[in-house]
């Protein structure tokens, strides 16, 4: 981790602020003015910068705009003094991530450097994770399965057939096959045929000779023609008319096709991948989809899992949507505040990951302010929603990407329990309140003597813990934070047996 700067001609100031830092553990380094910073900024950058805003020569402002039009996404912490309210509007305009009013306390000065220290490092591990996975993002295990899958299918040039909801991001994982596969270097062709009126269809997949119908004043090649030893993406096959599907399965079968008012046989060098978020088996026993083209399709079947069954991603996408939007604008990354996100996270998003996109340039460009608290989400996603503090994201843990021989057997399994169970988790976000009601009314059925102390025990215990937690095992700090007396959270402490605490 790089060094915290502190920039201040106030010796006094920089001095108080290092040995704050480093009871913490952190590493710093001082400027006494600003030209120095700026000079230091052309070899290297901190992880956090914190600088006062007067200062002989170049200002704290001067020094602000210098470091966001290097490294944007830098945390920088202006301090001012309590009458400069101008100068304070000037640092948050200019992108500042907080600004310390002079006086200021040194836990509370040491409290906002953390975070800002965290808002660092999750910057730093999104623009990492992008650097290496820029095709797909993921960290839930539903999303690791479907890259080890990605992995193991590439090399090889057996037809994929990817499933999974709209917007969950089939057309990525098929590019992705395609890129780490021997094909990489030819072309990779998508097509959507669902978007494709029915009569241009045949001649878009196979092309067409010159006057083989009205307005058809030249040959053409098709998608087969077009992605010759490289890979031809299907997507929404599901949706391809009935006598399409013959000619099409023809093609898997032999290789062999031909243009439409064509005579000549033409051979197609091609490794097709197909995708369709409808179900296949009904499409077949309705008479909609031909069971032999679906056999032929469904040699190695990948399912993508939806954006509710993975809700650990969604941080991880939205800071990188959030940053690519901002790229692409021109603009500073909007931050989402951790109640906004912890409200996102608990949002069923039916479009997945392609409605998560939209709603982070919609941020970009709409939300006011650069942190997003979640009343400035779109009123849509917002109406008739709590957002507050308490509301927790539900993990699903029974949906995940499977990988499917044609003979039924498991290739990688984590598989979709009863579809009652999953439409529970989708219709339902919980509270901590519910689950309060649910443990009470568990310990009360069981005859638990003293459910009111238990329970009370437990609920004090929790809240100590997590305040020690935020102030760094400070008992004095959580207390206030709590609102009770500093005997009173001795006394407790005591009582409850919790580790952990010093005096401040």
């Amino acid at each position: 981790m790089k060094p915290i700067w502190i920039v201040d001609d106030d010796e006094s100031i920089r001095w108080v602020l290092e040995k704050a830092l480093a009871r913490e553990n952190l590493a710093t380094k001082s400027f006494s003015n600003a030209r120095d910073a700026m000079e230091a900024l052309k070899t290297g950058a901190p992880q956090v910068l914190v600088s006062d805003i007067r200062m002989p020569g170049e200002t704290g402002l001067e020094l602000l705009q210098a470091v966001k039009a290097k490294h944007p996404g830098l945390p920088v912490i202006i301090i001012t003094a309590f009458s400069d309210l101008d100068s304070a509007v000037a640092a948050f305009q200019g992108g500042a991530f907080e600004y310390l009013a002079k006086p200021f306390d040194i836990d509370k000065a040491v409290e906002l450097i953390r975070r800002a220290l965290e808002e660092s490092l999750r910057e730093t591990s999104v623009e990492q994770a992008s650097a290496e996975t820029p095709e797909i993002l993921g960290q839930a295990p539903a999303m690791q399965d479907v890259f080890r899958a990605i992995g193991r299918l590439s090399q090889s040039n057996v037809t994929v057939l990817i499933t999974g909801e709209s917007g969950s991001g089939k057309e990525l994982v098929a590019r992705a096959l395609h890129k780490h596969s021997p094909r990489a270097s030819q072309p990779f062709i998508a097509l959507n045929t669902a978007a494709i009126p029915k009569d241009l269809l045949e001649s878009e997949l196979f092309g067409h000779e010159r006057g083989a119908f009205t307005g058809a004043q030249a040959s053409r090649r098709g998608r087969f023609e077009q992605a010759d030893g490289g890979t031809l993406f299907l997507d929404e096959i599901g949706d391809m008319p009935f006598d399409l599907q013959t000619r099409l399965l023809r093609v898997l079968s032999d290789g062999h096709f031909y243009r439409v008012g064509g005579h000549q046989p033409l051979k197609a060098n091609v490794r097709v991948i197909a995708a369709t978020h409808q179900n296949l088996e009904h499409r077949v026993r309705e008479g909609l989809f031909r069971e032999d083209l679906y056999h032929r399709l469904n040699v190695i079947r990948l399912r993508l899992p939806s954006l509710r069954e993975r809700r650990e991603d969604i941080p991880i996408l939205t800071r990188h949507f959030l940053a690519q939007s901002a790229k692409q604008l021109g603009v500073e990354v909007k931050r989402m505040s951790e109640g906004a996100m912890q409200f996102l996270t608990s949002l069923e998003l039916p479009g997945n990951v392609r409605q998560l996109e939209n709603l982070c340039n919609w941020i970009t460009v709409m939300a006011p302010g650069q942190t997003v608290e979640a009343k400035d989400l779109p009123h849509e996603l917002t109406e008739g929603q709590a957002y507050s503090s308490s509301t927790l994201p539900v993990s699903s843990t029974n949906g995940a990407a499977y990988v499917q021989e044609s003979d039924g057997s498991a290739v990688s399994n984590i598989t979709p329990q009863a579809s009652s169970f999953q439409t529970g988790i989708q219709a339902e976000h919980t509270s901590w309140i519910s689950l309060l009601e649910t443990e009470a009314a568990n310990l009360l059925a069981a005859g638990q003597p003293e459910v009111m102390d238990a329970l009370g025990r437990q609920f004090e215990s929790t809240l100590i813990k997590m305040a020690l937690k935020h102030t760094h095992g400070r008992k004095n700090d959580a207390a206030v934070r709590l609102g009770i007396g500093r005997n009173t959270i001795t006394r407790k402490i005591h009582e409850l047996g919790i580790d952990g605490a010093k005096d401040d």
